[in-house]
């Protein structure tokens, strides 16, 4: 059961789900959140850059109006946090506006989305990220480096994915490596590889 929000824990899940030095923005992106009446619930931990970040896994706000005030960072930063938000549409919508962006804080939020179920946020991820491919790409070094330093939650990911081509999609794509988050999967691996040298074994 989901209980009644508090505003200061819900300042705690906005202010821990990016990095410090990203804190003063945080704080700019909370005043423009509409109140709800359902805490954010639970949260995955992973490391970005060097720092532990907590990212909510559910959020209940609804779309906030007054985002002019905010700047390019932070509407990035609103939009990542919507990626987490309860409608599938909308997390979409908000993966739309993030997934291009390089970012490093941003690599989390795209990568929890590629082990969901909705297979048109798979789409949208393959269609931002074609140069994951690209041995030169600045978006291939950020997600090996990512995957390099959270082996845990990308394994944790695969798994989601292989479990929702079970459940789901098996008819469509009887051979896994067509499911498109299978091909993602692989194309994160490669990233990771190269990031750190040798074959990633995850």
């Amino acid at each position: 059961m989901q209980l009644p929000q508090d505003r200061s824990s819900l300042a705690r899940t906005v202010t821990g789900a990016f990095p410090s030095p990203l804190i003063d923005d945080a704080a700019k992106v909370l005043a423009v959140l509409p109140e709800t009446r359902l805490s954010p619930m639970g949260h995955f931990e992973v490391e970005v850059r060097g720092e532990v970040v907590a990212i909510p896994s559910r959020i209940y706000n609804e779309e906030p109006d007054a985002v002019s005030q905010l700047t390019r960072i932070q509407r990035e930063m609103l939009h990542c946090l919507y990626t987490r938000q309860s409608d599938g549409y909308g997390r979409q919508r908000h993966l739309e506006m993030i997934v291009e962006s390089t970012q490093p804080w941003v690599v989390p939020f795209v990568m929890q989305l590629a082990g969901e179920y909705v297979l048109e946020i798979l789409e949208v991820i393959r269609e931002g990220l074609t140069d994951l491919a690209d041995p030169d790409s600045a978006r291939r070094s950020l997600y090996g480096e990512f995957i390099a330093h959270n082996q845990a939650f990308f394994a944790r990911t695969e798994r989601r994915v292989v479990s929702y081509w079970t459940c789901y999609y098996r008819r469509d794509y009887p051979v896994f490596g067509t499911y498109p988050g299978s091909v993602l999967m692989e194309a994160f691996r490669a990233a990771a590889s190269e990031y750190a040298g040798h074959a990633v074994a995850l």
